[in-house]
């Protein structure tokens, strides 16, 4: 579930990355909607953190390859 939660930030981080650079391409960088995007990417990329943090703490997610 967790990994889930991750993936789905990680998503929501790229979304908010083109939503961004589209509304600078269309406002030429005069309008707020940019700051949004960029306020909306940082708060994801503070909840994706916390979530690593969390699922390493808890043993959900661990440190090493998958295959080994």
């Amino acid at each position: 579930m967790l990994r889930i939660f991750i993936v789905f930030l990680l998503v929501a981080i790229v979304v908010s990355l083109v939503a961004g650079y589209v509304f600078f391409y269309k406002d030429q960088g005069r309008s707020k909607r940019v700051m949004y995007a960029l306020g909306i990417r940082v708060t994801l990329a503070i909840i994706l953190m916390i979530s690593v943090f969390y699922g390493i703490s808890t043993g959900q997610l661990s440190f090493g390859a998958p295959w080994s």
